[in-house]
């Protein structure tokens, strides 16, 4: 059969009647295979990219130091009494200690009354008071260590060791007080106003303070230092 009586079928055979005329509708070409895609190779990653921070041996970073705490032993001093003597503050060591910056022109001057009175109910058990003069608060304790002294057994009949006058803030910071003011809250920091007390184990270990306001017949400093006592 010719070619074109090939075409001649293949048209008629799409012949469809529609209202009684038949329309011719064109054959559709043969749909081609689909091609098929080569796969996508997966992406490659870029190399980690070399860190500045030095590595142990096992490649991972090397863990952060420890902040390093304050140590709280304070009794490593050697200080002049009220007489001019030194004393090693070690020689306290054993008694669970109260350390109070003192003056004797303050609003709180009167506590001396109660802190005479706190170290004779408890020195028998191991308490002994230490007061350090300090003019670092408005002037308060202007006079030599002979006033001091004077005020203090004649005003309030303190029989509590005193030391010579020192300074506990500032750039003339005895040593001893920098060392409280170092240690963590809430008992480093300078003291704020005369009269601020400093609670220290008998292992020589500052563990406690108490501002100003707090009397020395205040409950829960009396509770602390009782139990500072009970351990032998």
């Amino acid at each position: 059969m010719t070619k074109p009586a090939l075409a001649v079928l293949a048209l008629a055979g799409t012949l469809f009647s529609f209202g009684g005329v038949g329309i011719a509708q064109p054959a559709q070409p043969a749909s081609k295979p689909q091609e098929k895609k080569p796969e996508a190779k997966p992406e490659a990653k870029p190399a980690d990219k070399p860190t500045d921070k030095p590595t142990d041996k096992q490649g991972e970073q090397p863990a952060a130091k420890p902040v390093e705490k304050a140590d709280p032993y304070v009794l490593g001093f050697t200080m002049k009494d009220i007489e001019g003597i030194e004393k090693k503050l070690e020689d306290y060591k054993g008694s669970v200690i109260l350390m109070v910056n003192v003056a004797s022109k303050c609003g709180y001057t009167s506590q001396y009354a109660g802190l005479e009175k706190l170290y004779k109910d408890k020195k028998d058990k191991g308490l002994v008071i230490l007061g350090f003069p300090a003019n670092d608060f408005g002037n308060q304790e202007p006079g030599t260590e002979a006033d001091i002294k004077k005020f203090c057994t004649t005003e309030y009949s303190v029989t509590f060791p005193m030391f010579s006058k020192i300074s506990v803030k500032g750039d003339g910071q005895h040593p001893l007080y920098k060392k409280l003011a170092a240690q963590p809250a809430p008992v480093g920091g300078d003291p704020k106003w005369n009269f601020t007390k400093f609670l220290v184990d008998r292992a020589g270990n500052v563990v406690a303070r108490f501002d100003t306001r707090t009397a020395p017949s205040d409950t829960e400093l009396n509770r602390q230092i009782d139990d500072l006592l009970a351990k032998k």
